[in-house]
C-alpha cells in the first residue's frame, strides 16, 4: 500500500514543478511564443520550397523532355546536390552568419533557409509527381496543338499537384520537426523556450516533456488532415 504521506509529496513536488514552469513570472507566454514562431516558420517555408521546387522540377523535367536550359539544369542539379548533402543546421547557420549576415532578422532568415533546404526535396516529390503523369496526356494536349510549355503548364502540372499533394503535407510535417534547430539563431521556437525556462527553474521534466507532446499532437492533428487528403483524392479518382 503506498504510504500517503510519499503520495502527497510527489504531488505536491509536480504541482510546484508544474506552476514554476508555467503559472510563475507567467512562463506559459514563453511556450506559445515559441510555439507561434515554430509554426510560422514551418507554414512559410514549405511555401517557399514548394515554390522553389516547383521550378526545379519543371526545370529538369523540361530539359529531359527537350535538351534545352541546359545551364539552368546545371544549377539545379548543383542545388539540389548541394542542399540535400549538407546538414541542415550547417545550412542555417551559414546563411544566418554568413550570406544574411547583415540582417538582424533572425526568423525570416530561419524562413529563407528553411524554404531553400525544403525546396530541394519537394523537387524531387514534384518531379516524381510529373514523371507519374501518364505519357498520353501529353500527347493529347500536343495532338491537340498546344505547345510544350503549355501542355506542361495547364495538363501535366495539374495531375501532378494533385498526386503529390499528401507527399507534400508530409514535407509540411518533417519541416514542423526540423525547426528545432532554429534556436541555434537564437529564436524562440519551442525547443529553445524550453531551455529558457530550464534556465530559470532548474526542473527540466515539464519543460521538455511538454514540447515533446505539443510537437506529438501537432504531428498528430497534421497526419489526420494528411490522411483525410489522401482519402478524398483516391475517392475522387475512382469517381
Amino acid at each position: 500500500m503506498a504510504n500517503p504521506v510519499m503520495t502527497a509529496s510527489a504531488l505536491w513536488g509536480i504541482a510546484e514543478s508544474f506552476t514554476k514552469t508555467f503559472i510563475t513570472e507567467d512562463r506559459y507566454k514563453v511556450f506559445l511564443k515559441g510555439l507561434g514562431n515554430t509554426l510560422l516558420i514551418a507554414l512559410f517555408a514549405t511555401i517557399a520550397g514548394v515554390i522553389i521546387g516547383s521550378l526545379i522540377a519543371i526545370i529538369k523535367t523540361y530539359h529531359k523532355q527537350t535538351g534545352k536550359l541546359r545551364i539552368l539544369n546545371i544549377v539545379a542539379e548543383f542545388y539540389t546536390t548541394l542542399i540535400r548533402g549538407t546538414p541542415v543546421v550547417v545550412q542555417l547557420l551559414i546563411s544566418y552568419n554568413i550570406i544574411f549576415a547583415f540582417s538582424t532578422h533572425a526568423v525570416l532568415v530561419g524562413i529563407v533557409a528553411f524554404g531553400i533546404n525544403s525546396g530541394a526535396y519537394v523537387s524531387e516529390i514534384i518531379r516524381a509527381g510529373i514523371n507519374a503523369v501518364d505519357i498520353g496526356q501529353t500527347e493529347a494536349g500536343r495532338s491537340l496543338g498546344l505547345s510544350r510549355r503549355t501542355t506542361m503548364l495547364y495538363i501535366v502540372i495539374p495531375q501532378a499537384v494533385k498526386n503529390v499533394l499528401p507527399a507534400i503535407g508530409n514535407e509540411f510535417i518533417s519541416l514542423l520537426k526540423e525547426t528545432s534547430v532554429i534556436g541555434y539563431l537564437g529564436v524562440v521556437d519551442l525547443t529553445k523556450a524550453a531551455d529558457r525556462v530550464i534556465s530559470r527553474t532548474m526542473d527540466a521534466y515539464f519543460p521538455y516533456i511538454s514540447i515533446a507532446a505539443i510537437y506529438l499532437a501537432l504531428v498528430l492533428v497534421l497526419n489526420y488532415f494528411v490522411k483525410k487528403l489522401e482519402r478524398r483524392l483516391a475517392k475522387s479518382e475512382r469517381s
